[in-house]
């Protein structure tokens, strides 16, 4: 079996957990150091434990068994859909309906509603309806599909789940406890990893990462179900993340390892977009403490003049009071 790299792993920046204030103590075996406030993640572990779930999943679809891909956060979701539609399988990334695996009976029916839309769209009756009913159900088809759409032809319950950010997920996951259906996750250092069947700890925010951890799990599937029947995966015009090397002499206890997490921080492997996002939030913030120090010294200064009043006041009564006192003399 192939072998993802701790090189490929430390370049993707699999190895940044999130800040130390923010950690699990259940996560604390899969945690290495902390640098720059920022938890390290042991990528010997993070090896050991993709190439495990990898493992499980090729297991799963090499016996036909239905593995549904979850990731609905921004950094996520779209890497989700590519994976999982390259692969024929269901995927879950807009958000998660509450009781798509506890209430399986409510959402196939919605399914067999999405799939009549779609029939009646394709066989052209819908041109048969007037104008306000057409529009109607093109709105309705678009609601079930950006709800469902991933899971439309899931003909029952999965028998596995792959999830990105079981923190975020934590509904999917409660449900699939609940229904007895085992969990793979990436999961980070803020995360709680119990009650998830394969554990791979990693950095669930940076696109980078999370594209490297799915390819080795779409590769996984790839074999399985070529193991299964003759079977071609579609293959997406995207660019892929080389992961296929033999293991690498490269340690996270290095020293040329440790430059990397000295020189980065996970800022640098997360989305331009949360970036941006976090540049405008500062210079809000830095736009409200100059207006509040300009408000701070322009009150400062409206009492320095009510004092130079006060004072200028007093004084021509004591002069008053002087002479008055001379005249009596």
């Amino acid at each position: 079996m192939s072998i993802v790299s701790i090189k490929d792993l430390l370049q993707a920046g699999v190895h940044f957990g999130h800040q130390s204030r923010f950690w699990n103590p259940k996560m604390e075996e899969y945690i290495f150091d902390t640098r720059k406030k920022i938890s390290i993640i042991n990528l010997e572990t993070t090896q050991s434990q993709l190439n495990a779930a990898a493992s499980r999943v090729e297991s799963i679809c090499s016996r036909g068994n239905k593995l549904l891909f979850v990731g609905t956060k921004r950094s996520a979701s779209k890497s989700i859909r590519e994976k999982a539609s390259s692969l024929g399988l269901p995927y879950v990334d807009k958000r998660w309906l509450g009781g798509t695996l506890t209430n399986w009976k409510t959402i196939r029916s919605s399914i067999r509603r999405l799939s009549d839309l779609e029939e009646m769209m394709s066989s052209g009756r819908i041109e048969k309806l007037s104008k306000k009913e057409a529009l109607e159900i093109s709105r309705e088809h678009q609601k079930l599909m950006e709800s469902i759409g991933g899971i439309k032809n899931m003909k029952g319950l999965p028998d596995a789940l792959f999830v990105i950010d079981v923190k975020h997920e934590k509904i999917a996951v409660t449900e699939a406890q609940k229904m007895g259906i085992p969990v793979i996750g990436l999961v980070d250092t803020n995360s709680n990893p119990e009650g998830i069947d394969v554990v791979i700890p990693g950095n669930d925010d940076a696109i980078r990462s999370i594209k490297l951890v799915l390819e080795v799990i779409g590769e996984a599937c790839e074999r399985g179900l070529e193991s299964k029947q003759g079977y071609a995966p579609e293959t997406s015009s995207d660019e892929s993340v080389p992961v296929i090397h033999k293991v690498s002499e490269v340690k996270i206890t290095s020293g040329k390892a440790l430059n990397l997490v000295d020189e980065a921080t996970k800022d640098d492997f997360l989305p331009e977009e949360s970036i941006e996002e976090t540049n405008v939030e500062d210079d809000k913030k830095e736009t409200e403490n100059q207006e509040n120090a300009e408000v701070t010294n322009e009150a400062s200064a409206i009492e320095e003049t009510e004092v130079k009043s006060d004072v200028s006041e007093e004084e021509p009564k004591e002069e008053k009071a002087e002479e008055s006192e001379k005249g009596e003399t």
